[in-house]
């Protein structure tokens, strides 16, 4: 009896054997509180919550009488926390924060389990390797969504780091430190030109002096093309300043062919034309290293899903055939 009347002095009901989300107030509830911390005043608060200042009221009305504490000193010009509030609203922020990311994890955790998988590839990767290994995924994970985002490898790495993409794929020649890798796979740029320019019946290799000052038709900074040929050719310090720079193969293919100016370009991308008899690589002598290793890269520290694990086992299967 003794403890019962105790508690009722106080204004409340002893309730310590209730569980805590009885004994605790919601959290759209501690939202307000905060708001009306923020603001100064329940109305403004309320419309911040987007609820009607009669409805926040009548909530924070609630919130005093289960707690057993009075928040908010109450006046005609506005609403001020009283020292219990200030403590109350100061465990407030940290439940908010241990929520939202609560709500994070659930969300990712969410889009593993419907098999969500975020790609983000360089170009060369995208158009001649990535299609080939999708099939395979999809075979293999009829189930998994894949969304691709296609750009040149510096703005893959960008993806990855802010959360843009689960795995990357790149071929430039750097890799930084707060990304881990694996290799999928090998290629060379390959100098090509039109079956009628004169590179193409010349008897010798071009040597590195003379494709650094010769203007060619090149990828744009950033890609992984333009970084491995600028690291091939940093003896010479070149390349030279390009005769037409784009974001695409294709175009500079078409440019090529026309007899616009050598390009220099992904193998696997001029492979078609080289056979058709579209284009013709020019022999590079041996000094100008332009062989470069394509990779899958991620996020270290991060642990890949089943989904991206999949996808590079295929991918490795694939780099083993080829």
């Amino acid at each position: 009896m003794t403890g019962t009347a105790g508690a009722d002095r106080h204004g409340g009901a002893d309730n310590g054997g209730l569980p805590a989300s009885r004994r605790l107030p919601d959290l759209e509830t501690l939202e307000l509180l905060v708001a009306v911390a923020d603001t100064g005043s329940i109305g403004r608060a309320a419309a911040r919550q987007q609820i009607t200042q009669p409805a926040a009221s009548a909530r924070l009305r609630t919130l005093e009488r289960k707690l057993a504490l009075q928040l908010l000193d109450r006046s005609r010009r506005g609403s001020r926390l009283t020292p219990a509030g200030l403590v109350v609203t100061d465990w407030a922020r940290g439940v908010l924060d241990q929520a939202h990311v609560l709500a994070e994890a659930l969300a990712a955790l969410q889009a593993q389990q419907r098999g969500e998988l975020r790609l983000a590839a360089s170009l060369t990767l995208a158009e001649q390797l990535l299609p080939g290994w999708l099939v395979s995924l999809r075979q293999a994970s009829p189930a998994t969504h894949v969304g691709l985002r296609v750009t040149n490898s510096h703005q893959v790495i960008e993806a990855l780091r802010h959360g843009e993409a689960d795995l990357g794929f790149i071929e430039g020649p750097f890799l930084p430190r707060d990304l881990r890798s694996m290799a999928v796979g090998r290629d060379r740029l390959a100098v090509v030109t039109a079956p009628d320019h004169a590179w193409a019946r010349r008897g010798t290799p071009v040597s590195g002096a003379e494709l650094a000052e010769t203007p060619l038709l090149l990828r744009e900074p950033g890609s992984g093309t333009r970084e491995t040929l600028e690291r091939a050719l940093r003896p010479w310090v070149g390349p030279s300043v390009p005769v037409l720079e784009l974001g695409a193969t294709g175009p500079l293919r078409s440019a090529a062919a026309q007899g616009a100016a050598p390009a220099v370009l992904s193998l696997l991308a001029v492979a078609d034309d080289l056979a058709a008899g579209r284009l013709v690589e020019v022999p590079v002598a041996e000094e100008v290293e332009l062989s470069r290793v394509l990779r899958a890269v991620w996020r270290a520290g991060t642990e890949l899903s089943p989904q991206a694990r999949l996808l590079l086992d295929v991918a490795r299967r694939a780099a083993r055939t080829r």
